[in-house]
């Protein structure tokens, strides 16, 4: 049977749940418990190891659930993880429908928990909402397909292209709103990263500051150590979990400055020009259950990461300044495309005004339009 509009709508319901919670390294799940027009109750996954989605929603209706429809914006799990597996608990209800969003994209589960409701006599409808319901665990999608985080690329720049004055200065490009939108995107990912260059010339502290919510790891890439054990990242160790990646040659007696103000340094492999090979660091920081991760900055790890066409996301934020021909070069320092076609770009592109900046963010794409 198709579904309907009201499934439709309920599934909205779900999916603007599902966006609720700090569930890394699962996915964010949203549910809602329905009698034909009425919710019953509604949930989501608060945080890893914790009740699912389904669980919540289903404990919440209790006997009101048997007969009603659940819409759940993932595919119920028929595994056993560090919770139950959840079509226990959709069979135990007595729903009489399932609604899914889409089906569990990881290759080890996909389609068991709706086979195994459908065999069970549920009435199972799977894709209501699917590119919705999709782009709601897109980073988890990434991490568990690939074993690399989701990154987002954030930019901060003139209209004339710079990211800093002649002298160097880069406080404030951009303004008090745009500063206020980025800490709203750190509050959703689980590290932000910046380069050395960057940790060097700002002293950053990269926490969430001005808008409710936990601060997420901190990640610098330093191929030589030249992080001071000082530093405000370094000295706030111990308060918000901060890495350092690097090579296997760097100084040892550098890595025991920083390990001693409670950074933890990560050795990875180094490229053929002798630097961080990005992928394996991304790699590393996934394996310590980073799913998703904001890069700010500097200009040379941006571009590296687009030379690796590693980004997913790009957020650019321009201001309405000039800086000049001899301010610092473009927010990306990297050899760039061939042609216009090969550029990347950002698809279906939102654009919207933070105070008097302009603010345009997107997943990113490479390659020939």
């Amino acid at each position: 049977m198709p579904a309907t509009d009201l499934d439709m709508q309920m599934m909205d319901s779900a999916l603007a749940h599902a966006k609720e919670g700090r569930p890394s390294p699962n996915p964010h799940v949203g549910a809602v418990v329905a009698q034909g027009e009425e919710v019953v109750s509604h949930g989501h996954h608060v945080r890893a190891g914790e009740e699912h989605a389904e669980g919540v929603a289903l404990r919440l209706a209790g006997p009101r659930a048997r007969g009603g429809t659940l819409y759940v914006t993932l595919e119920p799990c028929n595994h056993e993880g560090r919770t139950p597996p959840c079509v226990d608990a959709i069979l135990a209800s007595g729903v009489a429908r399932v609604v899914i969003g889409c089906i569990d994209p990881n290759p080890h589960v996909a389609g068991g928990g709706a086979d195994r409701l459908r065999a069970a006599g549920v009435e199972v409808i799977v894709g209501v909402r699917d590119r919705e319901a999709r782009a709601v665990i897109a980073p988890w999608v990434k991490y568990v397909t690939t074993g690399l985080p989701y990154v987002a690329l954030k930019l901060a720049l003139s209209l004339d292209g710079r990211i800093a004055t002649r002298s160097g200065a880069s406080k404030w490009v951009t303004g008090g709103d745009a500063r206020h939108k980025v800490h709203e995107i750190r509050s959703r990912v689980d590290a932000v990263g910046i380069g050395i260059g960057t940790a060097l010339a700002d002293d950053p502290r990269l926490t969430v500051r001005e808008v409710a919510g936990a601060s997420p790891a901190r990640v610098i890439f330093d191929t030589s150590l030249r992080l001071s054990p000082t530093c405000q990242l370094a000295t706030t160790a111990r308060e918000v979990p901060t890495w350092v990646i690097t090579v296997q040659t760097a100084s040892e007696e550098a890595e025991q400055a920083l390990v001693e103000q409670g950074v933890e340094v990560l050795r990875v492999a180094q490229s053929a020009e002798g630097r961080i090979d990005l992928a394996a660091g991304l790699r590393a920081l996934a394996q310590r259950g980073v799913v998703s991760m904001l890069v700010e900055g500097g200009a040379e790890l941006a571009g590296s990461l687009l030379a690796a066409r590693l980004p997913d996301e790009l957020h650019v934020f321009v201001a309405p300044i000039l800086l000049g021909p001899r301010g610092r070069p473009a927010a990306v320092d990297w050899a760039g495309p061939d042609t216009p076609n090969d550029a990347p770009r950002i698809l279906e592109p939102r654009w919207e005004l933070c105070g008097s900046d302009v603010y345009v963010r997107g997943p990113l794409a490479f390659g020939a339009r």
